[in-house]
C-alpha cells in the first residue's frame, strides 16, 4: 500500500480486502472475524474540531457524566458543539455553569485557538500521514495519543491504525494469545506486524472480541 493510499478513509471495498488479508494472515484472529462476522469499522465523525472536542470533554468522565456536560455546553450554542471562534468567544462563568472544569475549559480553549488560528488544519490533517497527524493534533493541551488514535479510526477512517496503549486492545490480544499480562507496547507491535497495512480493522475485531464467545 503506498503512502497515499494509506491517508485514504477506508471504503467497502478496502474493507472487505482487509478481512481477506487478516483471515490469511492470523489464524486465530481468523476465528474471531469468523465469530464477529463483517466489519463495520467507519467513519463516525468527520468533523475533526467536532470529534476532538467530544474526546477532550470526555475524558477522565463517566459516561453519563460527559453526556450531561455535553448536551448543557451545546445548550449555550443552540444545541451543536459551536464553531472554534464562537467557542473562545464564550464566557469562563458559562461553561463553568454548564458543567466543565477549569482545566477543562483551558483544555477546550487551547483546542479551539488551534482551529481559529490554523494551527490545525482540518482540510491539511486530511492528507498527513498518520505520524503528523498525531504530531498536530497532541499539540494541543490535555490532547494525548489515545486521542490522536481515535480521530485516526473514528474521524479519518485510516486503514493501518493501533491503538498500542487502549486497554480494550491491549485486553483482547493478552486473550487472543494467552498471554500472562497485558502486552507491553513493543509486544503488542509485534503481534500485530502480520496485519499490516489493515491494523484498524484487527483493532475493530479486538474490540468485538471482548463481548463475543469466539469458539476455537
Amino acid at each position: 500500500m503506498s503512502d497515499v493510499s494509506a491517508q485514504l478513509p477506508l471504503t467497502p471495498a478496502r474493507r472487505a480486502a482487509g478481512v481477506r488479508h487478516l483471515r490469511r494472515a492470523d489464524v486465530r484472529l481468523g476465528r474471531i472475524i469468523a465469530a464477529v462476522g463483517p466489519c463495520r469499522l467507519e467513519v463516525h465523525d468527520d468533523n475533526i474540531f467536532r470529534s476532538l472536542f467530544r474526546a477532550v470533554l470526555y475524558q477522565q468522565l463517566a459516561g453519563n457524566a460527559a453526556a450531561a456536560i455535553e448536551r448543557r455546553v451545546k445548550a449555550l450554542f443552540g444545541g451543536r458543539v459551536p464553531a472554534p471562534a464562537r467557542f473562545l468567544r464564550a464566557s469562563d462563568t458559562s461553561l463553568r455553569a454548564a458543567g466543565l472544569s477549569r482545566q477543562k475549559t483551558a483544555y477546550l480553549r487551547d483546542l479551539a485557538d488551534h482551529f481559529a488560528r490554523g494551527k490545525i488544519s482540518p482540510q491539511r490533517l486530511r492528507h498527513l500521514p498518520d505520524e503528523d497527524v498525531i504530531a498536530a493534533v497532541t499539540a494541543v493541551k490535555g490532547i494525548g495519543e489515545w486521542t490522536a488514535h481515535m480521530l485516526l479510526l473514528g474521524g479519518l477512517g485510516r486503514p493501518d491504525v493501533l491503538p498500542v496503549g487502549d486497554y480494550g486492545i491491549r485486553k483482547a490480544a493478552q486473550l487472543l494469545y494467552a498471554l500472562d499480562d497485558l502486552p507491553r507496547r513493543d509486544a503488542l507491535e509485534a503481534i500485530a506486524e502480520p496485519w499490516r497495512p489493515y491494523r484498524s480493522i484487527a483493532s475493530w475485531y479486538l474490540w468485538r472480541s471482548l463481548d463475543t464467545k469466539v469458539v476455537g
